[in-house]
């Protein structure tokens, strides 16, 4: 599939939202629905990460990303896995723009460094980072994990069916902690 196409005889703007979706939040829902409205065609990186001590496969969370992004009905989203050095990654989809979700000023910090060093990379690729919803700011994957381990409710955090993911694989992995 040609990543390029014109239209009306301009070429099409590509966004890349790399993350581990480990899982895929409300926050990530917010950044992707404000994300795809700035490019024409927003590619979502699902990108592997050990040190996060991932709850599904890879596989998975594309399948849960592509799922849960056919829910809210965005049309111009891709879901692509990915194992390399984003920059290289955001290349090859001819990007031209990364999105990036920030929640609080630890984030900016974090993303301020990325940014630099990704422009060092490749100054043709511009970073723009989102500010999440505030009423969604608090909320982080390895939170959402942390709570569903020790029997809490994630469903202020999660779609019923991520809830239900999370939910179930932490029961068949045995991780329920004490509460």
């Amino acid at each position: 599939m040609e990543r390029l196409k014109s239209v009306a005889g301009q070429r099409q703007r590509i966004g890349v939202y790399p993350g581990t979706f480990d899982p895929i939040t409300l926050g990530h829902l917010d950044i992707i629905r404000r994300g795809a409205k700035l490019v024409d065609r927003l590619i979502i990186g699902v990108t592997t990460n050990p040190s996060k001590d991932p709850l599904f496969t890879p596989e998975e969370r594309i399948a849960m990303v592509t799922r849960e992004v056919a829910e809210q009905g965005i049309e111009n989203v891709e879901v692509v896995g990915f194992n390399a050095l984003l920059m290289k990654f955001a290349e090859k989809q001819g990007a031209s723009v990364i999105i990036r979700g920030l929640r609080a000023v630890a984030d900016f910090e974090y993303e301020y460094q990325m940014a630099g060093m990704n422009q060092q990379l490749n100054n043709r690729i511009e970073t723009v980072f989102l500010m999440a919803d505030v009423s969604l700011q608090p909320i982080a994957s390895k939170l959402v994990k942390e709570i569903a381990q020790f029997g809490g409710d994630i469903s202020h955090f999660v779609t019923d069916k991520v809830r239900d993911d999370v939910v179930e694989r932490i029961e068949m992995q045995g991780r329920l902690g004490d509460y």
